[in-house]
């Protein structure tokens, strides 16, 4: 090799994993291993930027319902998920999952109903295959009022 320049790396690494399915049995693994890494941006922010309460009739008002119209930044979700709990957002009173179907902007409403008025503490999570970004809120609900 007069005059000519090497560049090949002849260093080698052998990695040994260890399994121990059950008491004296162990398996060895020796070789190269390699894994593939995708970075992907995720839902990064949800906000409740309004609370609507929905005007029904008196043969309707066993419940009051309530439209959350949400924003998010970053990827758009595919799901969507309510929790109703106490205004101390420590015990859950209902969860409500949906899909979604979302192809350009992320501005969606929620309807949810609330059986009595009260108040209650509103988590809303959005959801896709590898994130989750979440939002809460405290609800005061009157009798078809919100606030």
């Amino acid at each position: 090799m007069t005059g000519e320049a090497s560049n090949a790396d002849y260093s080698t690494t052998v990695e040994s994993m260890e399994d121990n399915p059950g008491e004296g049995c162990h398996i060895y693994r020796n070789g190269y291993y390699r894994s593939g890494i995708s970075v992907v941006e995720g839902i990064l922010e949800v906000n409740i930027i309004q609370m609507m309460s929905i005007q029904m009739t008196e043969s309707q008002a066993e419940n009051s319902l309530v439209d959350f119209v949400v924003t998010c930044q970053g990827s758009l979700p595919t799901d969507v998920c309510t929790v109703v709990s106490d205004p101390t957002c420590q015990v859950s009173k209902s969860v409500v999952c949906d899909p979604l179907t979302i192809t350009d902007e992320c501005l969606l409403t929620i309807r949810r109903a609330f059986e009595e008025p009260g108040t209650y503490c509103i988590n809303i999570t959005l959801g896709d295959d590898t994130s989750q970004a979440l939002t809460s809120a405290l609800i005061s609900v009157n009798g078809g009022e919100s606030t």
